[in-house]
């Protein structure tokens, strides 16, 4: 008898969150009249793309950001006349 394994993969998204807004009431009007178009797919469509857009932004943002610290560091950054880092490591590690 041959026994067959059947590996079942449930995707789940969770629930959907509701969010109402206002829109004026001749806008509203003129949605009625266009039935066939499904409002709701369109609202998501078009809040997805702009947090898409916001979080790009924002990355871009962030990353000019790190540059500048990491410039400003290494400005900050000054040598010592006779002192020297790697020395200075070895001197502790040595003395453990």
């Amino acid at each position: 008898m041959v026994n067959f394994y059947y590996k079942i993969v449930y995707v789940y998204y969770g629930m959907s969150e509701v969010i109402s807004f206002r829109v004026r009431r001749e806008l509203k009007k003129k949605m009625e009249r266009l039935r066939h178009i499904n409002w709701s797919e369109v609202v998501r469509r078009a809040i997805e793309e702009t947090v898409k857009r916001e979080e790009s932004r924002l990355g871009e943002r962030d990353r000019a950001r790190m540059k500048a610290a990491a410039l400003r560091t290494d400005q900050l950054r000054r040598r010592i006349p006779g002192w020297s880092g790697v020395e200075e490591i070895r001197r502790w590690r040595e003395a453990r």
